[in-house]
């Protein structure tokens, strides 16, 4: 049987691009289509498939691709407030799906869309990529090895840059990210649940827009973005999470640090670094690993290699018609974690997480 899919991209921005990049280090992943409103990313996805080698048909309307180029594979990379609509079509046409997070900005779309999901005839993944940097993956699977034993405290620091510029800078307003905590923080909430193997009960946060974005106006409009956060989550067998963001830290020499521990000891990741370090109780360490990822992947996008190795599984599964590794579960989960850490910032009030057991 042959293990070559087609594919097609809705949205080619910066985070389409980079699923390009990345498409092209996947045998059997052929990129066919492309769709973007936009004529400047429309623009700039020909000129890196040009370069890519990629042969690929550039639209305006994502119907009309659907329609004439029939890929197998859908990813989506519009920007989040698009998602709900924009997925819709592509479910209709039953092609695979692997729909950028967050997988929706509210609460509610993430349900419905989480609802429909489970009568999708095709693939559907939700891009939640974070557990696939190998650094990343190699400490979760030494923590669920067990060697830390079970772990009580979980803490994730992300200090990093500011929100990047968008086409229309779009990502400068809660109302079309849902949030920092649901636009970028989805991921790690996505981690919390997978590295504990643990559902979130309560979230308490506190957090505020201190220093980036308050000399923009649009149409008269200052950005209402946060940029920085504490998040404590209490999960259901009695584990804490810690979520510490900052984004006007980009002097930091590590982006992100994870840490785990248990009765045994202590697991923490470093990146970029690639550092994995055991510090078991018995003061018998520290002991470093460093965890290699790979050149191309890691020249391919911004995300240490997650985008190449969920993309060379969601390709696998695509092949095999195996069941998503990240699930509209995930998605849906992992922005209700979000909502619920924006609303403890806006009351001053922790949250009792409440999911649709449907989902």
């Amino acid at each position: 049987m042959s293990e070559t899919r087609t594919y097609a991209i809705i949205g080619c921005g910066m985070m389409g691009r980079e699923h390009m990049r990345n498409l092209a280090l996947v045998p059997g992943a052929q990129l066919v289509a492309i769709a973007d409103p936009d004529p400047g990313s429309r623009e700039a996805a020909g000129n890196l498939a040009a370069r890519l080698g990629q042969d690929v048909r550039l639209f305006s309307d994502n119907e009309a691709m659907l329609a004439e180029a029939k890929p197998d594979a859908v990813i989506i990379a519009s920007p989040n407030f698009t998602h709900f609509d924009v997925v819709k079509p592509v479910m209709a046409t039953g092609s695979a799906i692997l729909l950028e997070k967050p997988m929706c900005t509210t609460v509610g779309d993430a349900l419905a869309l989480a609802k429909a999901a489970r009568d999708h005839a095709g693939l559907f993944w939700v891009g939640l990529e974070y557990r696939y940097m190998p650094p990343v993956t190699s400490f979760i699977e030494r923590v669920h090895s067990g060697e830390a034993g079970e772990i009580k405290m979980l803490a994730i620091r992300e200090h990093r840059f500011p929100f990047l510029p968008k086409v229309g800078d779009w990502n400068r307003f809660n109302r079309n990210t849902g949030g920092t905590l649901v636009e970028k923080c989805c991921h790690f909430f996505d981690l919390m649940r997978h590295i504990l193997e643990d559902e979130p009960v309560r979230v308490l946060a506190s957090g505020a827009q201190d220093v980036n974005h308050l000399d923009e106006a649009y149409d008269g409009e200052v950005p209402d973005i946060i940029d920085n956060a504490f998040v404590l989550v209490d999960f259901t067998r009695g584990a804490r999470a810690m979520l510490d963001l900052c984004m006007f830290a980009e002097g930091s020499a590590q982006q992100e640090e994870i840490s785990a521990v248990g009765p045994v000891g202590k697991l923490e990741v470093k990146l970029p670094a690639g550092e994995v370090t055991w510090s078991p109780r018995d003061r018998s360490g520290p002991v470093v690993t460093h965890v290699e990822t790979p050149a191309n992947a890691l020249a391919a996008g911004d995300h240490h290699g997650a985008t190449f190795f969920q993309q060379r599984d969601f390709h696998a599964a695509l092949v095999k018609g195996s069941s998503p590794l990240i699930t509209a579960r995930d998605g849906y989960r992992s922005v209700v974690m979000g909502a619920a850490a924006q609303q403890s910032i806006a009351t001053g009030n922790p949250v009792d997480i409440q999911f649709d057991e449907e989902v």
